[in-house]
C-alpha cells in the first residue's frame, strides 16, 4: 500500500547473514541522488534465534510503525516471514499494516533474462540504485560483497544483463573446514587488509588463498564484462568489505555502502 508522501518509509534489506533497515524521507527520495538519500540506518545480525526482533523493537520505539510504509527486499524467506508476522502482531492493530515484499516486477528496472523472478532481489535492487548514479549512456558493473559475492552488468540503457555469483569470504572459509579433514576453521568474515600472498603457515595460506582468490575472481570478471562494452564500465561496490577491495580493483571503483536500501527506496511507490 503506497500511503502518503508524509508517511515515513522503512526499507528493509534481508540478507542471509544480517538485516539492514533504513528510515527514509519519502518526499526526498524522488529528487535525491541514490548515494545521498536521507536515511537513518540499523543493521542487525541474524545470529541466534529471534534476538534481532528485540533489537528491532528498540530501534522502532520512537516510530509509530503503523504510520510507516514498509518495503522489503529479501533473499531469506524464513526471516522475511518472521519479520512480517512480528510486525502484524505488534503493530497491525485496527489499521492494516502497509507492507510490500518486493519482487522483480515491482522494480523500475528492465531485466533482460529468461526468468527475472529467479534473480536475487538484492542484485536487482542494487542495479536500480546504480541507474541513478551512473553516467548516462555508460554501462556499470555492480559488485556486492556479502555472504555471496555477486558481480553484475548493467547496460548503457540501464538494463540488468546478469552476472556471476561467487562464494563469499566467510562461506569459503567454512566450506574448506567442513569438507576437509585437517584444515581449521578460519575466522575471516570480511575482505579487510590484504594478506601476504605467500603463507608461511596453514592459517596464513588459507587467508591468502581465500582473499586473493576472491579478489582475483572479481578482477577477472570485471575485465571480461568490461570487454563486452565498447565504452567500458563504471564500477560500483557495496557490502561490508567493499572499501578495502575497491582500490585493488580499479582506481575509479566507487564504494556505495547501502545500494540495496537505496534501490528499495527508489522502487517504493509514493
Amino acid at each position: 500500500m503506497p500511503g502518503t508522501a508524509n508517511d515515513p518509509l522503512v526499507a528493509v534489506d534481508i540478507g542471509n547473514s544480517r538485516l539492514k533497515f533504513g528510515l527514509f524521507d519519502r518526499q526526498a527520495v524522488s529528487t535525491a541522488e541514490a548515494d545521498r538519500l536521507p536515511v537513518a540506518l540499523r543493521t542487525l545480525e541474524l545470529a541466534g534465534a529471534d534476538g534481532w526482533l528485540d533489537e528491532l523493537a528498540a530501534w522502532l520505539s520512537p516510530l509509530e510503525a503503523r504510520s510507516a510504509c514498509w518495503w522489503v527486499g529479501s533473499v531469506e524467506r524464513t526471516v522475511a516471514s518472521r519479520l512480517v508476522d512480528w510486525l502484524r502482531r505488534k503493530h497491525g492493530g485496527e489499521a492494516p499494516l502497509r507492507l510490500t515484499l518486493l519482487a522483480s516486477l515491482d522494480l523500475p528496472l528492465t531485466v533482460e533474462l529468461p526468468r527475472p523472478d529467479m534473480v536475487g532481489i538484492d542484485r536487482l535492487l542494487a542495479a536500480v540504485a546504480v541507474n541513478r548514479l551512473r553516467k548516462p549512456d555508460h554501462a556499470a558493473i555492480v559488485v556486492d560483497l556479502g555472504t555471496a559475492i555477486t558481480v553484475d552488468l548493467v547496460s548503457p540503457a540501464g538494463t540488468f544483463l546478469g552476472g556471476a555469483i561467487l562464494p563469499g569470504i566467510a562461506l569459503a572459509a567454512r566450506a574448506l573446514h567442513a569438507f576437509t579433514d585437517l584444515l581449521p576453521l578460519l575466522d575471516m568474515p570480511r575482505l579487510d587488509e590484504p594478506p601476504a600472498a605467500l603463507g608461511a603457515s596453514t592459517i596464513e595460506a588459507l587467508r591468502s588463498g581465500i582473499y586473493w582468490g576472491a579478489v582475483g575472481g572479481i578482477r577477472q570478471l570485471i575485465e571480461l564484462l568490461s570487454a563486452s562494452q565498447p565504452a567500458g564500465c563504471q564500477i560500483y561496490l557495496t557490502g561490508g568489505a567493499a572499501p578495502a577491495v575497491a582500490g585493488l580493483l580499479s582506481p575509479s571503483a566507487r564504494f556505495e555502502p547501502h545500494l540495496t536500501l537505496a534501490g528499495i527506496a527508489l522502487s517504493a511507490k509514493l
